[in-house]
């Protein structure tokens, strides 16, 4: 037999998922010689043998990869013949450029779960439990390859028993990179939030922090992500108390429940849904609450028919809930407005007035992340926040022209997206850039991915918005390090991010795009937000969008729908709803509408009128609330054919005016909200198939914060069915201003116009 020697590539996922250990395995298995390691590009491997052999291995990775691991493309080709004893695990080199995907970070696996409640297991109890299979990756990474040394967890000397692990091939923590134990590991603290110290032993501090959660106190606790907030959510008074410390008066709260067994008791659960629970994610998944759900409705999440619910994904959660075995409030550790807590200094600093004990650890968390948010519509999953599990996963996207790029998105809901070289890294969900400690997280982290991939972004991409925090902040980067900053429009960002995630770039058919959200600055400087755009060749066109009404009083008409429907409303119909301001701000309302100029075609600011004027909401407590309250309404009405409100209406600009005022009218003739609501949310879809049709357009793809509305999309899912039109959503993303950034980006490398 003819030995020679072959160099494999593997690229993706292969980092921090166990790739070298099962490579070392499989090719002591097949009585291989050779080397694994880690490189800039992924994982590399050297094998002497024979050419079918080489082959044969080859297939073997690919059809036997680790469950957590993603290969995205690998290589085989023969190089000089190179001399091995046996096989063996290179430490990687430090200080590439990597050319990979950031490994998420994965939720506890069965087989740790099983340890730490074998009373015979050395790991029995230990709250940070992981292998090779589970564990914290991206949240703990200082920079690549994925190597202990590069970790936060670089400071935790194994011990003998954990060493042995780790250097053992026959072992589950066999080159572990987060490997650990109760005597050389993570050691935790309770305190109260005087700062006194709980004395108990660690094996004792899960057990009293249970105990404290019972007695109906509030704990802050430090997951592997950031503090978390959490209270007995069976007791009403300890979740009010969370939300008047809080400030958090009607947002929903997320439920963290024991087991799959529990949540299946209070909710109908379809195979997706149960599969997203249980996976290496573990991310909030949105149910419809049933006449089973035991818990208070009201204070969970006031004025829905919704619950926000997970399972543990940390080995820390895990030993919580198993003892507590009754669901928690499970919450983000921040103030009201500020981003999640991750250092003990700024969960003293922050929630101190919030929790009544904090329970901290000695891991640094480096890349802090909320939970991700997911919920169905007609089995299809609909991304409401990525984050933690998902973040900071790459897309696929092929022929990207340039690199170097940093596409800084929006203001609200803002990410930024950095393309360092070929592949594409969208950041976790920061929040609202008006806060300061959010901007300032937001500006650490681009520092943190310009230091991890030891690149400087040559060209910035900003918002058109001169006044968004994020496009301030872009352009003050131009000074530093780059050549050029470069506007691009908010919705078309937003119309480029649904084309790029279906592969609609490419496509020689004209795609209609429909960009719906609450705001973003046009490019005639009018507030857009209801805008229609076609697609083809590279271009893109304005067609057509909702009529323009007077966008009133600045951000406040964001936070109080009434002033929408004031707006919206004519001046002999505003009469009607006199009740809803004081005299004087009837008043100041109605001069500023005379002299206003700003102008707004939001399907966003639609959407609160509607909320208005059936009196379901007039002041916002929390962003989209109007909207969520809306489509709750919406989903009830389950007996009456919905309405079409622009029935053999003839119109160019969509009218908006008219929509509201035929609301108005039905309303005024006894028809209930639920109606109403639900036939206003039909006639939004029926108008998006009738300009499909007037354009001769077959294929529509929706962005935009209101294709989050579960209604919206049922009715359209139905309606582009029946009418043969391809209907292309967000799916990889979420629909709303956290896919600007990877919009921006596609919009500068596909669209020429």
């Amino acid at each position: 037999m003819d030995l020679e020697t072959y160099k494999i590539q593997i690229t993706g996922r292969v980092q921090g998922v166990g790739f070298r250990p099962f490579i070392y395995n499989l090719a002591v298995k097949n009585q291989l010689v050779g080397s694994v390691s880690n490189n800039a590009n992924g994982v590399i491997i050297f094998i002497t043998t024979s050419k079918v052999k080489a082959n044969v291995f080859l297939n073997s990775i690919v059809k036997e990869l680790p469950k957590v691991a993603i290969i995205e493309n690998h290589t085989i080709e023969k190089v000089s013949i190179k001399k091995f004893e046996n096989f063996k695990i290179i430490p990687s080199k430090t200080g590439l450029q990597i050319q990979i995907p950031i490994t998420p970070d994965f939720a506890i696996c069965d087989k740790c779960i099983k340890e730490i409640n074998s009373p015979t297991n050395r790991r029995n109890n230990y709250a940070f439990t992981t292998c090779i299979h589970c564990g914290p990756r991206y949240a703990i990474t200082k920079k690549y390859p994925f190597e202990r040394q590069n970790t936060t967890l670089r400071n935790f000397k194994m011990c003998k028993n954990c060493k042995a692990e780790y250097k053992n091939p026959s072992d589950r923590r066999f080159h572990s990179q987060t490997n650990s134990c109760l005597d050389c590991g993570i050691t935790m603290e309770l305190t109260e939030n005087s700062g006194k110290i709980c004395v108990v032993s660690q094996n004792q501090i899960i057990d009293k922090l249970v105990e404290l959660l019972h007695a109906g106190n509030i704990i802050a606790l430090k997951s592997t992500n950031g503090y978390l907030l959490c209270c007995d959510a069976n007791n009403i008074i300890a979740v009010s108390n969370l939300r008047k410390r809080k400030q958090r008066y009607n947002k929903p709260f997320a439920v963290l429940y024991p087991s799959l067994k529990q949540v299946k008791l209070e909710f109908n659960l379809s195979e997706k849904e149960k599969m997203d629970l249980q996976s290496i994610i573990r991310p909030i998944v949105i149910l419809e609450n049933t006449n089973r759900f035991t818990l208070n409705a009201d204070y969970i999440a006031p004025n829905l028919n919704q619950t926000g619910v997970m399972l543990p994904s940390s080995t820390l959660l895990q030993l919580i809930l198993q003892k507590i075995n009754k669901p928690i409030i499970a919450t983000s550790g921040n103030a009201h407005g500020s981003p999640i807590n991750t250092t003990k200094k700024e969960a003293i600093q922050n929630l101190t007035t919030i929790a009544d004990y904090f329970l901290h650890h000695n891991l640094k968390i480096e890349f802090p992340q909320d939970d991700s948010v997911i919920k169905y519509v007609n089995e299809t999953k609909i991304i409401i926040r990525r984050s933690r599990g998902l973040s900071p996963n790459y897309l696929n996207t092929e022929n990207l022209e340039e690199t170097k790029i940093l596409a800084m998105g929006a203001h609200l809901k803002s990410t930024f997206t950095f393309l360092p070289n070929q592949h594409i890294y969208v950041s976790q969900y920061f929040g609202n850039l008006n806060n300061y400690d959010v901007i300032n997280r937001f500006k650490v982290t681009i520092q943190k991915y310009i230091s991890l991939f030891n690149t400087n972004p040559k060209t910035i991409l900003i918002d058109k918005h001169p006044q968004y925090q994020s496009s301030i902040l872009g352009k003050e980067l131009l000074k530093k390090n780059t050549k050029n900053v470069i506007e691009i429009q908010h919705h078309k960002a937003h119309f480029c991010s649904v084309l790029a995630e279906n592969n609609l770039f490419k496509i020689n058919k004209k795609v209609l795009g429909v960009i719906w959200d609450g705001t973003g600055l046009g490019d005639d400087y009018k507030i857009w937000g209801g805008e229609f755009f076609t697609y083809q060749n590279r271009k893109m066109e304005r067609i057509n969008h909702f009529d323009y009404f007077n966008w009133l009083a600045n951000d406040k008409m964001a936070k109080e729908p009434r002033l929408s429907l004031f707006s919206l409303l004519s001046n002999e119909d505003r009469k009607c709803i006199k009740s809803k301001f004081s005299k004087t701000e009837f008043k100041i309302y109605c001069k500023l509408s005379k002299n206003n100029t700003l102008k707004t075609a939001s399907v966003g600011r639609l959407f609160d009128a509607v909320a208005s004027l059936l009196n379901i909401i007039d002041v916002n407590t929390y962003d989209a609330e109007a909207p969520m309250l809306l489509e709750n309404i919406a989903k009830k009405c389950d007996s009456n054919k919905p309405i079409d409100l622009l029935e053999k209406e003839n119109y160019d600009k969509i009218p908006s005016q008219l929509i509201v005022k035929k609301i108005l009218k039905l309303k005024q003739k006894k028809y209930t909200k639920e109606h109403l609501a639900n036939s206003f949310i039909y006639t939004l879809a029926l108008l998006i198939i009738r300009e499909a049709k007037k354009n001769n357009i077959e294929i529509i793809a929706c962005s935009g914060g209101v294709f989050q509305n579960l209604v919206l999309l049922d009715y359209l899912f139905q309606l582009t069915s029946e009418n043969k039109i391809e209907l292309k959503i967000n799916r990889k993303l979420p629909a709303n201003d956290e896919n600007i950034s990877f919009g921006q980006l596609m919009y500068y490398q596909n669209i020429k116009n």
